[in-house]
């Protein structure tokens, strides 16, 4: 399926819309659009209440909260970039978008992407020197540390998507604009280009090494060294508690890599569908979103005694206000 073109004055060949193909021949496909809106629904209810919740409870004013509001944040947003456009795209069969909104979807899409995968690192230095080093934890991770941290991750974010995406506009498009996924995704646009796009694919691989290998390298290696300071533990009772608090976000990380990581590795053994995959890349990038608040308030006992006290202080203060009305009166 093709679109109109114009010609800039570069020369280089734009065309007026590209058509998102999602998925092909699938009977019921609807049905699947609207889970996706059910899963956002819960994504958005889920994530503001973990934001809400770290804002107004003083106890989770701490670094490692800094770490999980960010969280939050980037999957919100990227939640927000990805499901209510697409479900709609769809759900009502218009699947033409523009060049210039595909190009800003691409890049709010991969933003919030990148941020989770910096901030589950980001959360892995703090596991590691909460067990590793308890007596210096205070010292080196202060919400001036974190603080940082988290700020040099979105600078470098925008910097290598604002790249990426500023490098497809050095592409021409001469015939098929039908793009081979659920959304504005990197590969399959520029393999529609009709001019050398050698750049564009070392920027890709230079991407994900970047944003989901190193990270996942250096998460291992920190459970290596939390690992091995636990076997230095000899009071079981110690250990536990002490695995306890890593419970909530290796469950994070094994929610988000283990799908982007059967995305390219099934390909090196054999054929996979393109529906497997965009079904695999939707599950990856719109369900860890929503359970992420979950697994947070479930898993970890700071936020549900944060939580418990929340609401004692708001019944507290409902029951308050009726009593100073009557007592005004």
């Amino acid at each position: 399926m093709t679109s109109g073109v114009f010609l800039n004055n570069a020369s280089f060949i734009y065309p007026s819309t590209f058509y998102i193909n999602g998925l092909h021949n699938v009977p019921n496909a609807k049905y699947y659009y609207i889970f996706l809106c059910f899963v956002y629904a819960v994504t958005v209810l889920g994530n503001s209440f973990i934001m809400g919740t770290i804002y107004l409870a003083r106890t989770l004013h701490t670094a490692k909260y800094i770490a999980v509001f960010n969280l939050a944040v980037s999957d919100l947003c990227g939640s927000s970039a990805l499901i209510p456009r697409y479900a709609d795209m769809f759900l009502f069969e218009k699947q033409y978008i523009s060049y210039g909104d595909c190009l800003v979807s691409m890049f709010f899409v991969f933003t919030f992407m990148t941020l989770q995968s910096l901030t589950l690192l980001a959360l892995a230095f703090d596991r590691v020197i909460a067990i590793c080093f308890p007596l210096r934890y205070h010292a080196i991770v202060t919400k001036t540390t974190m603080t940082m941290i988290i700020g040099v991750m979105w600078v470098f974010t925008v910097c290598i998507i604002a790249l990426l995406v500023a490098l497809i506009t050095r592409l021409s498009f001469c015939s098929s604009t039908t793009v081979d996924s659920y959304f504005c995704d990197h590969g399959p646009i520029y393999r529609l280009a009709c001019n050398d796009y050698s750049p564009n694919r070392t920027m890709g691989i230079f991407y994900s090494v970047v944003v989901i290998f190193v990270p996942l390298l250096l998460i291992a290696v920190s459970y290596g060294c939390i690992g091995f300071a636990l076997l230095k533990i000899s009071h079981g009772g110690e250990r536990i508690k002490a695995m306890k608090t890593c419970t909530s976000h290796l469950i994070l990380v094994a929610m988000f890599y283990l799908p982007i990581l059967s995305v390219y590795i099934l390909p090196l053994t054999t054929t996979v569908h393109p529906n497997i995959r965009i079904i695999n890349s939707v599950l990856t990038q719109t369900v860890p979103p929503m359970l992420n608040p979950l697994i947070y308030t479930l898993k970890t006992e700071e936020v549900l005694q944060s939580i418990k006290l929340l609401y004692k202080r708001m019944k507290v203060n409902s029951m308050e206000d009726p009593v100073k009305s009557i007592m005004k009166n």
